[in-house]
């Protein structure tokens, strides 16, 4: 089993930076399982940033150059680092894991982006 917890989430006003944390616990086999998403109202989730095997990390198109994912393997944790938000950054953000046989999702953080 493994469990996700999400935090950092908050109000902030558009350019502003924030910083999400993902802290996995249970039967983490690698962090490169381990990815970011968002989902605002109305949309579907997608994919905001994710580790992958070959070196270089995804980004989607829309958060290239203004998202960082990182990670702390001592601590188990991933980390999102949000600069230059804008509003349509708004949304609740998922940290998702996928396992061998199945993915995980966290309870989600909400980040409010302001005008």
């Amino acid at each position: 089993q493994v469990q996700l917890v999400e935090s950092g989430g908050g109000l902030v006003q558009a350019g502003g930076s924030l910083r999400l944390s993902c802290a996995a616990s249970g039967s983490i086999f690698s962090l490169n399982g381990m990815g970011w998403y968002r989902q605002a109202p109305g949309k579907q989730r997608d994919v905001v940033a994710r580790f992958t095997n070959i070196g270089s990390n995804y980004y989607a198109d829309s958060v290239k150059g203004r998202f960082t994912i990182s990670r702390d393997n001592a601590k188990n944790t991933v980390y999102l680092h949000m600069n230059s938000l804008k509003p349509e950054d708004t949304a609740v953000y998922y940290c998702n894991y996928v396992g061998a046989a199945r993915a995980y999702w966290g309870q989600g953080t909400q980040v409010t982006v302001s005008s």
